[in-house]
């Protein structure tokens, strides 16, 4: 005889299948909060409140879901049990009783102990059957203990505002009709529970939402200076850090850091000048010596090379000093745009203008104009036709220049923004080729919050984007 082992599937399938599940399970996981995410709001207030209000719902919800289901059917279904005992109780009386004249003393009790209000009507067939109410708890538990203790026809209304309940038993030779008051068999103080359910909730939310403002609000205040700071603008001057103790150290953080990064601009910027008048002395000294030579070769070639070492270290100077210094103020954009024009005039190029939106803007006046002079006088130098349009709205302003002229291809365009880089087959801002006028352009509109990209032209040469906040 042999026997067979059963064996189960191999641990590296087994295991493998194990794997796939959990992959998809987490799949679907970061599926669903993707989902989630793209409806949620974006802003913290929101995101708080939305923390406090639907724990606070869902707690209420399971709590109210819980009392009605258990407390107040249970209240009800025990009220409604001793109404029908008493009822039951009549007709009992009624029938151990069929000779008594009126059934006086039987009415006086069940109205003066049992507080029922009790009529014997002829024997008329029952109304027929209402409408069921849509919340019917009391008719259908009222209903389930008549049949259960009397188990006789009978007919109930429970159905509108009134403080009443009619019940008509059918009896032999008559019918009892029976007037309770709803509170006998019906837990009426439910809308007590819910309104101080209602009204704590509300108190919460009017305790937590100004307190969960006043937290927000020194984060708004730091986000706002960091963008300001970030913007070349200066700090508000009533920012100090506030809020909470991580909010605070985030913004004495955030002080810290900006004048370290004022106190490095401040040293670069003084040891340049120190460097740039050393310069400015050997070039006076060369100036002295080109007064005393008499040779004129000698003097032209000198005096070209002096001033191309004056135009560079100017060059220098301006890259490295970036127009930080300087504050942000009102500039108007259609002032700027006629400069170009004139300047067009005497490249004789052709330029087309356009501004959509308000043409005052707030940067900083000078470097703005330099890099804006800059972008567009390298489109003049190197085309017959230019365009430009200005598009100010939503917070941001953006130019684009087009030109028609050679361009630049796509793999070099990102090249020509690093320092001292000049391509020989390309335009270049800076005629003396020192290699600085596209960095220095490129730094100034990254000053301002923004940036300088290059792309192609529907001219069919190349388009300047500046884009930044404002």
């Amino acid at each position: 005889m042999t026997t067979t082992e059963l064996q189960g599937p191999p641990p590296d399938n087994f295991r493998a299948r194990v794997q796939r599940a959990a992959a998809s399970v987490q799949k679907s996981w970061k599926r669903f909060w993707r989902l989630v995410s793209l409806y949620m709001p974006k802003r913290l207030y929101a995101r708080s409140l939305i923390i406090i209000i639907a724990p606070m719902i869902l707690l209420q919800s399971v709590i109210a879901f819980d009392f009605m289901e258990r407390h107040w059917q249970t209240v009800t279904q025990r009220l409604s049990q001793a109404v029908t005992r008493d009822i039951a109780a009549i007709i009992d009386l009624l029938e151990t009783y069929p000779n008594e004249p009126d059934y006086a003393n039987i009415i006086r009790i069940a109205q003066d102990r049992m507080q029922l209000k009790v009529d014997l009507l002829p024997p008329e067939p029952l109304p027929p059957p209402g409408p069921k109410p849509f919340f019917s708890i009391l008719d259908q538990i009222l209903s389930e203990e008549i049949t259960r203790q009397i188990n006789r026809p009978f007919w109930l209304d429970t159905v509108g505002n009134s403080n009443v309940i009619e019940v008509r038993i059918q009896l032999e030779g008559r019918v009892l009709r029976v007037f309770v008051r709803r509170s006998q068999a019906y837990a009426s103080n439910t809308h007590i529970f819910l309104l101080w359910m209602v009204g704590t909730s509300l108190v919460l939310l009017m305790i937590a939402i100004p307190f969960l403002r006043n937290q927000i609000r020194p984060i708004l205040a730091l986000a706002e200076a960091a963008e300001s700071f970030g913007k070349g603008r200066p700090m508000p001057r009533d920012f100090r850090p506030r809020g909470a103790e991580e909010v605070r150290r985030a913004g004495f953080a955030f002080m810290q850091m900006r004048e370290r990064i004022e106190r490095q601009i401040e040293q670069r910027t003084a040891m340049l000048t120190g460097v740039s008048h050393d310069l400015r002395t050997i070039l006076t000294r060369f100036k002295l010596q080109l007064a005393l030579t008499r040779t004129k070769a000698d003097i032209e070639a000198l005096g070209k090379d002096i001033d191309d070492m004056q135009s560079m270290l100017e060059g220098y100077l301006a890259f490295a000093r970036g127009e930080a210094a300087e504050d942000t103020g009102h500039f108007d954009l259609a002032a700027c745009f006629q400069r170009l024009a004139d300047e067009a005039k005497l490249r004789k190029c052709k330029l087309i203008t356009s501004i959509t939106g308000s043409p005052d803007i707030q940067v900083r006046p000078n470097a703005f104009t330099r890099l804006v002079a800059n972008v567009a006088g390298n489109a003049f130098r190197y085309a017959k036709s230019v365009e430009i349009h200005a598009e100010h709205g939503d917070g941001w302003l953006t130019i684009t220049i087009d030109d028609d002229g050679p361009g630049i291809p796509p793999e070099k365009r990102e090249e020509v923004f690093k320092p001292f880089v000049r391509l020989d087959a390309a335009r270049n801002l800076d005629a003396t080729g020192t290699g600085l006028g596209l960095p220095i352009a490129r730094d100034i509109a990254r000053s301002h919050g923004g940036d300088l990209t290059f792309e192609d032209s529907p001219l069919g040469g190349l388009r300047a984007r500046i884009r930044i906040p404002a």
